[in-house]
């Protein structure tokens, strides 16, 4: 192979590189409200609501962060929830975290999949931004479920992938099987808070 040729395929490989690294959010305004979007994940259950995620990334992020967490809803009933929820608070950028009811009720999760992108449609319609927050696959091994890392890549929307699943993985940051406690929610509101600034939204 000519040297002129590698060289072309090294130029090439690194501007693909550099493409995939760019940020994919539009830095938030200082009056920006911030949606989380989701179930008891998002609500807070295993702690209050003080010390819920949406509370400690407000704090983080010195933004307005509205706690729109509904325990025990599965992703139709939040994609039905979904526009009126925009449409009041006319967030800057939304947090979902959803579908963890369709994954443990063992729910049709190409469904599942199909309503996650609904709510990705919505709120891109309404011109808020979206990070995708991958819930584990509730399995022998806490990892983020493919779906999620499927639809992130899809969408090219930032996407927080692992916390979750190492949040869950150890007991001494979790209140009970599937809910984090008091620090577990604090690392994850860490976690997004850091998806937020490496992507350029802060």
């Amino acid at each position: 192979m000519k040297l002129s040729t590698i060289s072309f395929i090294f130029i090439s490989v690194c501007i693909l590189t550099a493409c995939g690294n760019e940020p994919k959010l539009t830095p938030l305004s200082s009056e920006a409200s911030i949606l989380a979007f989701g179930d008891s994940l998002t609500y807070g259950t295993g702690t209050s609501k003080e010390n819920a995620y949406p509370a400690k990334l407000s704090q983080l992020s010195e933004r307005t962060v509205i706690n729109a967490g509904i325990p025990g809803e599965t992703s139709a009933e939040g994609l039905q929830r979904l526009p009126a929820l925009l449409i009041k608070h006319q967030p800057e950028l939304i947090i979902i975290c959803h579908g963890a009811n369709d994954i443990l009720r063992k729910l049709d999760l190409e469904k599942t999949r199909i309503n996650l992108q609904r709510m990705i449609n919505t709120s891109r319609e309404h011109g808020t931004q979206v990070i995708l927050v991958a819930v584990p696959a509730f399995s022998l091994f806490l990892s983020p479920h493919e779906m999620y890392l499927q639809l992130a890549e899809k969408n090219n929307i930032p996407i927080e992938a692992n916390s979750l699943s190492s949040i869950l993985g150890n007991n001494q940051l979790k209140s009970d099987q599937i809910h984090p406690n008091k620090q577990g929610y604090k690392q994850f509101a860490e976690a997004i808070y850091n998806t937020i600034r490496e992507n350029n939204g802060l």
